[in-house]
């Protein structure tokens, strides 16, 4: 099969930003996943330069529109090797070859008769860069610039979309993936419901110089939506190149919503006009504001994606936007969410099972991948998980489902780290007469740890890659590269030689700016203590503690072996965990955290405590957290540490 996916193209009146990086980032990820399906793929992004905004900005800083449209499109194509984004092709609108084509294309659908030359009145938004109808203002207003938009008069040329407008229409109804989710192509069907204007095409050169000529009057210039779109064609070639022969009929589009309209109607209908087949697909995200709040360079909560990667890394970045976006919906960035995601998704559930996993096998079988053995029913629910999670991935990521993708990933993560504690390795090697089962349950491990380092490769190919070499895979082979050949189970061979490995993801602490307070998850009751001196008052009331008192608190890591909800309880989930004693923990947990998803996990624990009854459940002990703020609301944040340590250890 052929892909050939798209970003827009970035107008360069502004510096890259969280929305621009999701955005590539998609695509990215798409083009990736499509390599591991064994397609041909071309992926292209680039920078849209010509329009008001862009000679306007220019004259601001007192250069020329070249100077100022090369500096910015230098900063949008450095920062995508950040992000570990790989596109194929580059494309400018100021490019030769680009220029070239969009007036090759305006003198074919001018001479056809679909572009006429006309007077028009109309409401113009400079922030848009078009004309606006009345029907599109919200208090007079333009909804996306909140400015109202100029009366002007003048005379123009025009493309005659709305001789295409039913073609279009009869289109979208006959092919129901054209534009997706659902929602935006209703939102495009209820536009068309009402008669289309003509779109203008065109600008006087007494207005704007800084645009592509029209090719039959160099009185004006091209309208940049016209020469912005045309882009899809020019970066494979049109109408010539092999690249065009073979990429056009698989075109697929990725925008955020605020362009539906130009996507949706102006660009199909010029391709009707030109005879060309329309695109496969139209993918159209939503915004992500940051705290629920719309991003704003004068709010100044603009967030730019090198500073995230320095603060985070690149493949928590990647993972974090594409599992906390609902493709198609809006969604909030904040500091919270991101380092969450960090630390629990990551670094407590992923991070943690390749280390104990790979620490497991280095210490039991010599570094090296064991024998199978005959699979017992735990063996064979952990490689039915392992199938359904491989069918859903590649289900889900084929229709931009990319959390729920990931969520399928998540739930073989969360079911091998209950395996571990359902078969417990650390027991069966202490029985000489077992070392046959406990080599089966360390292949098993590792078998899923190879199909993990399969199906993140799009999204995070760094980590990826590392596990892939930790597992003693080299960087090209199949059962890691190539989903046809790797999604099966039972491709890692017996005797493979395991790799040193380091902690794919430590724990981060917050910010300082944003650091949270460490508090009990569990809502017990302290016991009474005894009667203090004036000192020790005084202390008390600066958080001071002596060392004495702190050597009073017994802190263990404990392991999750059950968690259940509490019944009539919102708030509550009863852990069952080992320290190395089994003992039960109350723990108001409930709202962040889902039962199935702490099988397995190591968290810290205060031991000592006296133990108190709630709901009914003898709780004895606390599970430690995080108090954060996320959205306006108070969210509990579990404590973990780094690497695989033996339930139980003592925290000095």
């Amino acid at each position: 099969m052929t892909t050939y996916i798209t970003t827009p193209i970035y107008y360069v009146n502004a510096q890259p930003h969280l929305g621009h990086a999701y955005t590539t980032i998609v695509a990215d990820v798409y083009s990736r996943f499509r390599r591991l399906c064994g397609d041909e793929v071309r992926f292209q992004t680039g920078t849209d330069e010509h329009g008001d905004k862009i000679a306007e900005a220019a004259i601001k800083e007192q250069i020329s529109p070249a100077e100022y449209v090369d500096r910015i499109s230098t900063l949008y194509r450095d920062c995508w090797p950040q992000l570990h984004i790989m596109p194929d092709n580059f494309i400018r609108t100021t490019d030769a070859a680009h220029i070239q084509t969009v007036q090759a294309i305006l003198q074919q659908v001018y001479e056809q008769g679909d572009i006429y030359f006309g007077e028009y009145s109309g409401l113009y938004c400079k922030g848009c860069e078009r004309f606006l109808t009345e029907k599109e203002l919200v208090n007079g207003k333009c909804p996306d610039h909140l400015q109202i938009p100029d009366e002007i008069t003048e005379q123009n040329y025009f493309f005659k979309m709305s001789r295409y407008q039913q073609q279009l229409i009869d289109h979208i109804h006959q092919n129901p993936a054209f534009i997706s989710p659902e929602r935006y192509r209703n939102e495009v069907l209820a536009f068309l419901s009402e008669p289309l204007e003509d779109l203008c095409i065109s600008r006087p050169i007494s207005r704007l110089t800084w645009g592509i000529p029209l090719p039959f009057d160099q009185n004006f210039v091209t309208y940049v939506w016209f020469d912005a779109l045309i882009n899809y064609l020019t970066g494979i070639n049109y109408p010539d190149g092999d690249s065009f022969t073979e990429y056009w009929a698989a075109a697929e589009h990725v925008i955020a919503k605020d362009i539906l309209k130009p996507h949706a109607i102006y660009w199909p209908t010029m391709l009707l006009a030109m005879g060309l087949p329309l695109y496969q697909r139209l993918h159209v995200h939503g915004y992500w504001n940051v705290d629920d709040t719309k991003m704003s360079k004068s709010i100044g909560n603009v967030v730019r994606p090198a500073e995230l990667v320095a603060a985070y890394g690149v493949d928590t970045v990647r993972y974090f936007l594409l599992r906390e976006m609902s493709f198609g919906l809006d969604s909030s960035f904040s500091q919270a969410k991101i380092l969450a995601r960090q630390n629990s998704d990551l670094a407590n559930d992923l991070g943690n099972l390749f280390s104990r996993s790979m620490a497991m096998l280095a210490k039991y079988s010599e570094g090296r991948i064991p024998a199978p053995g005959v699979a017992e029913a735990s063996d064979m629910a952990l490689q039915q998980t392992a199938l359904q999670m491989l069918a859903q991935y590649h289900e889900e990521m084929g229709q931009f489902h990319f959390h729920r993708a990931l969520q399928s990933v998540w739930e073989l993560i969360s079911h091998a780290n209950k395996y571990i504690v359902v078969n417990e390795p650390w027991v069966l090697a202490k029985d000489a007469a077992r070392q046959g089962r406990l080599h089966a349950v360390l292949y098993n491990l590792a078998e899923c740890l190879r199909l993990l380092a399969l199906v993140l490769r799009p999204v995070m190919p760094e980590t990826s890659q590392k596990m892939a070499l930790c597992l003693g895979f080299s960087g090209d082979d199949p059962r890691i590269t190539d989903f046809r050949h790797g999604a099966h189970w039972g491709l890692t061979a017996v005797g493979t030689t395991l790799q040193p490995t380091e902690a794919l993801f430590p724990r981060m602490d917050q910010p300082e700016t944003a650091l949270p307070a460490v508090k009990t998850a569990g809502s017990m009751p302290q016991p009474t203590s005894p009667k203090k001196t004036k000192k020790q008052t005084a202390s008390a009331e600066l958080g001071i503690i002596t060392f004495d008192q702190f050597q009073q608190i017994d802190l263990r890591v404990a392991e999750v072996v059950l968690a259940e909800r509490i019944a009539k309880s919102d708030r509550l989930l009863k852990l069952t965990v080992k320290a190395p004693e089994e003992r039960i923990i109350v723990a108001g947990i409930a709202e962040y955290y889902q039962p199935e998803a702490l099988i397995g996990r190591q968290v810290l624990i205060v031991a000592n405590l006296t133990p108190v009854e709630i709901m009914g459940v003898q709780s004895q002990g606390m599970v430690l957290a995080a108090r954060t703020e996320m959205a306006g609301r108070q969210r509990l944040v579990l404590t973990g540490i780094s690497d695989l340590v033996p339930a139980g250890s003592k925290v000095a």
